[in-house]
C-alpha cells in the first residue's frame, strides 16, 4: 500500500469529508496524529497545506478500519503496513493481516501433459532446417553436440523443431551449437535426477516383493502410467525453478 501520488489530490478538509460517512469520529486531529505517527504521508504544497492522494486515503482508511474493527493498536498497524508496502496482500477472510499474494502460474510452463505429449511429426534435415531458419552446418553443430538426435530414420520430432527454433534464434547473437552443450548436459542430468526419484523399484518394471519377473498386466500398465504422470510434473517444477533462479540472476547482476 506505497503512498503513489497518482490522481487528483485532495486537502485534509476533503479527506475528512470522505472519510466520515464510514468513520463518524474521525477528525482533522486523528489525521494528523496519524500523520505524527506516520502512518500516512501526504505531501506539503509550497505554501505549507497537506494534500492527499487516492493511496494516502486508501492508506487512512485501512488504518481506521484497523482500529475500529480490530482493535488493532498503532504497532501492529504500523507492520501491517510495512508488510503491504512490500507486496503483501490484505487477507480478505478474517484476520485483515496482510498475506502472501498467491503466485500465478508461469503461462509459459509447458503443462505436465504437454510435457508427455507425443506428436506423430518426422522431418528430415532438410525440412527443420526450412521450418527453423537453421543453417544446414549449425544443424550438423547441433546433431555433433547432443542437442538433436535424428531417430533410427533418420528424421527429427517435434521437439527437436522446438529446439532448432531456439537454437536458429540464438545463433543470430552468436552463441553456436558447441555453446550449447552445457544445456543438454543440465537437461539429461535434471531428468536422470527426477526420474531416480518418482521410479521405485516397485515401479521399474521388477515385480513386487517376493515374485520374479516384470510386472505385466493391467495393473502395472496403471502403475507406469501413473510414475510418467509424477515424473512429468515433477520436471515442470524443475522448469519452473530454472525460469524463477534465472530471473532472480538478471535481477542481482548489474
Amino acid at each position: 500500500m506505497r503512498s503513489t501520488r497518482s490522481g487528483a489530490s485532495k486537502t485534509i478538509g476533503a479527506v475528512l469529508a470522505e472519510l466520515r460517512d464510514d468513520f463518524p469520529d474521525v477528525t482533522i486531529s486523528k489525521i494528523r496524529f496519524l500523520e505524527t505517527e506516520g502512518l500516512v504521508t501526504p505531501t506539503r504544497t509550497a505554501s505549507g497545506y497537506r494534500t492527499f492522494s487516492p493511496a494516502d486515503v486508501a492508506r487512512l482508511r485501512y488504518v481506521l478500519t484497523a482500529q475500529r474493527d480490530r482493535f488493532w493498536p498503532l504497532k501492529v498497524i504500523r507492520d501491517a503496513l510495512d508488510a503491504l508496502d512490500r507486496g503483501l496482500e490484505p487477507d480478505a477472510g478474517a484476520s485483515g493481516r496482510p498475506v502472501v499474494p498467491a503466485l500465478p502460474d508461469d503461462p509459459d510452463l509447458p503443462s505436465a501433459a504437454e510435457l508427455e505429449a507425443t506428436s506423430s511429426l518426422r522431418l528430415t534435415g532438410p525440412e527443420l532446417c526450412e521450418a527453423s531458419g537453421l543453417q544446414r552446418d549449425t544443424l550438423e553443430s547441433l546433431v555433433t553436440f547432443g542437442l538433436l538426435q535424428p531417430d533410427a530414420g533418420d528424421h527429427y520430432d517435434l521437439n527437436a523443431l522446438a529446439v532448432a527454433r531456439a537454437a536458429a534464434a540464438l545463433s543470430d547473437v552468436g552463441i553456436e551449437g558447441r555453446h550449447l552443450r552445457p544445456f543438454r548436459t543440465a537437461a539429461d542430468r535434471e531428468v536422470a535426477l527426477v526420474r531416480q526419484v518418482t521410479i521405485s523399484p516397485r515401479t521399474s518394471g521388477s515385480g513386487r516383493s517376493g515374485t520374479v519377473g516384470p510386472g505385466v498386466g493391467p495393473a502395472a500398465d496403471r502403475t507406469a502410467d501413473r510414475t510418467a504422470d509424477r515424473t512429468a510434473e515433477v520436471l515442470r517444477q524443475c522448469l519452473a525453478l530454472h525460469v524463477a533462479l534465472v530471473k532472480a540472476a538478471l535481477r542481482d547482476q548489474p
